[in-house]
């Protein structure tokens, strides 16, 4: 029996979930077939629409070598895991007489600890083991998720925590969960035989395709210890995020909280001395957090120093007493300690990185305001140390011994890959060196017809944005076209106090639309409520200009108020562009510029999801049509027609509106 040509298996699989075949995603998957036949690494642009998960795994599926899926969104592992997988999989096994196991893999936090759930949680106050359950009253929130989660850990066959909906807060996910540090490891621990984490390990060894998220590619690329299986084949979808998300992963904390938690846990597993020291060292360290002002420290403080060498000796101090110490009137002894140990360990870490001072990573002081919710993990003072660059880290651990195609609808800034590509430790594409992958990067291009469909407007005649100036300009500007468009806007703004002040001058000045505004809801609820209601405009920030996608005539008017460049006291962002520029090179464009192409790019790929969808992107900063840098920055954007007539927009958007109202 001949082997079924690339064609025909795409043709099944794009016909069992229901889509329709386009060129560029049939481009594609010729493209990642050649990839993964030569061992070669491939940057692929596939537009929204494109239907680019099928354009890598049915090549990947036909190949029959391992391969490991890495996304950055919840919603796209959903998607691969629940929909996509098990239909490619169906309808390819008549042709490759063979059906493919896949499995999804995440960090071992993300599963209910079975451990934690019937024996208790250490903590930090009491001797043995504090039980949640008795402790947290039936009535309140906590209570409710701790006796749900309870319930739920005898339906769950994954643990997985997405798997639970609704969902329960950090909070009580804590009180179920362990990081990897605090795990008493499958040998040692009484439930070890059930553990969910272990069983998806398990899972994650036998299946031909792992799903997991960049975050755990990441610690598999930094930690040295490999989580992930040996696998031939690594696919980075969502692309675009991979950098700021192992940053994030390579990034260190120390806070005085954190410190004190660390030295609560200690206490009663270690002597009197080696205890003491440590807490001599937290209070030593508290006292200078307080009188630190935030920025970044290009040379750490003589006495802060000091107060992190003698921070870090007296972990060093305790990690030997707690391994040297047994104590059996502590009730679950092992599990008190590994917390324990965790704890202190990772202060130690981060005192240790910070004291040693590479000239590769950056150190800096923050402040945060106290404010409540669950999104606000630290409040007070912190230390806080990050690689100047990925890259380095990137280009040896990412593209040794496998080949690995990372895809995006957003990788082409400026017209090339190669800022992108320089990002993720590659030369210029097509460039060969010893040290240097050999990559290509491919633009598939998009089944939409964005000259016709959307249109780019810039506010040229606005004063150019200063920074946290009154725009009373920008607000007039803003309130007229929503006006014009009947509702239907998405507002993105480089900032959270530049959405909460458009937010509520535009509901005094127009109440008759609705305003909805990050933070007040949950982001689920505020795009369901925003999809539904046409008249409906959310406004907010980084999270929308990446995570929104409505379809439709709720979403027609796709406004910026200015160019997102960094903040200029950004202490990683500028530490990195002076860098550039002590080597000779552009910081500006290559890391300002590339941060805003970025998310421009991004932001404009709201407006249309589909191919019936009308609307215009509109710009309230006049340098994208003045300065030098506008040029690079439009062609990073999808191909709309583009002007700079306001009267043009108004009129377009009144049309386009009384058409969605014919439709609503």
């Amino acid at each position: 029996m001949t082997q079924p040509s690339l064609p025909e298996l795409l043709h099944a699989a794009v016909t069992a979930v229901g889509g329709t075949e386009r060129p560029g995603q049939v481009a594609m998957a010729e493209a990642v077939a050649e990839a993964i036949d030569d061992g070669a690494h491939l940057l692929v642009q596939a537009g929204t629409g494109t239907g680019k998960s099928l354009g890598y795994l049915v090549p990947a599926l036909a190949h029959g070598e391992r391969v490991v899926v890495a996304t950055a969104t919840l919603a796209l592992q959903r998607q691969l895991v629940e929909r996509d997988l098990p239909r490619t999989v169906e309808a390819l096994h008549p042709l490759l007489r063979r059906r493919p196991e896949f499995a999804m893999l995440k960090g071992r936090s993300n599963y209910l600890c079975l451990h934690r759930l019937h024996e208790g949680v250490p903590q930090d106050e009491e001797e043995g083991l504090f039980d949640q359950f008795e402790a947290a009253a039936p009535t309140s929130k906590l209570g409710q998720d701790l006796l749900r989660l309870r319930d739920w850990s005898d339906e769950t066959e994954t643990g997985d925590r997405d798997d639970l909906t609704p969902g329960v807060s950090d909070r009580a996910w804590s009180q179920v969960s362990v990081s990897s540090r605090e795990c008493l490891g499958a040998t040692k621990c009484a439930y070890g035989a059930e553990c969910f984490a272990e069983a998806a390990r398990e899972r994650a060894k036998l299946a031909e395709v792992i799903v997991t998220n960049h975050a755990l590619l990441a610690i598999d690329a930094i930690e040295g210890a490999p989580v992930l299986p040996q696998h031939e084949v690594l696919i980075v979808d969502e692309a675009h995020e991979l950098v700021s998300r192992v940053t994030g992963v390579a990034t260190g904390e120390l806070t005085p909280g954190q410190v004190n938690r660390a030295v609560r846990r200690a206490a009663k597993l270690v002597n009197e001395k080696a205890a003491d020291q440590l807490q001599t060292a937290a209070e030593g360290f508290e006292r200078l957090m307080e009188l630190a002002l935030p920025g970044r420290l290009e040379e750490i403080p003589e006495d802060l120093g000091y107060a992190l060498m003698a921070l870090r000796d007296a972990c060093r101090t305790v990690i030997s007493a707690i391994g040297s110490t047994r104590d059996k009137s502590v009730q679950d002894e092992d599990a008190v300690r590994k917390q324990a140990l965790a704890s202190v360990e990772s202060v130690h870490d981060v005192a240790e990185r910070i004291t040693h001072g590479s000239e590769w990573d950056v150190v800096w002081y923050e402040r945060h305001e106290p404010r409540g919710g669950a999104a606000y993990r630290h409040s007070g003072a912190s230390l806080r140390v990050a690689p100047m660059s990925v890259s380095g880290l990137l280009r040896e651990k990412l593209f040794t011994d496998r080949s690995v195609v990372l895809t995006s609808a957003t990788l082409k800034l400026g017209g090339d890959f190669n800022g992108v590509g320089a990002s993720l430790g590659l030369g210029p594409e097509g460039a060969e060196g010893e040290d240097l992958p050999l990559w290509k990067g491919v633009d598939v291009g998009s089944p939409f017809d964005y000259p016709r469909q959307g249109i780019l407007y810039v506010a040229k005649h606005l004063a150019r944005p200063a920074r946290d100036g009154d725009r009373k300009d920008m607000l007039d500007e803003l309130t007229e076209l929503v006006q014009a468009a009947g509702g239907r806007t998405l507002g993105l703004f480089s900032s959270m106090r530049g959405a909460q002040l458009a937010a509520e001058e535009l509901r005094s000045r127009i109440p008759e639309y609705p305003i909805l505004l990050q933070g007040e809801e949950t982001l689920g609820e505020l795009i369901k409520n925003f999809a539904a209601d046409p008249r409906t405009c959310l406004f907010g920030t980084l999270s929308l200009w990446q995570g929104v996608d409505v379809p439709g005539p709720s979403c027609q008017l796709v406004v910026m108020d200015k160019i997102p460049f960094p903040r200029p006291d950004d202490p990683l962002m500028s530490a990195r562009q002076k860098a550039v520029e002590e080597a000779g090179g552009n910081g500006f464009m290559a890391v300002a510029a590339t941060h805003a192409a970025l998310l421009m790019a991004q932001g404009a790929g709201r407006l249309v999801r589909a191919s019936g969808d009308r609307g215009v992107v509109a710009v309230l900063d006049p340098r994208l049509a003045t300065a030098r840098y506008g040029s690079y920055l439009k062609a990073s954007m999808p191909d709309f027609w583009y002007t700079t007539d306001r009267n043009q927009v108004r009129k377009s958007l009144a049309a386009i509106d009384a058409a969605a109202k014919q439709t609503d």
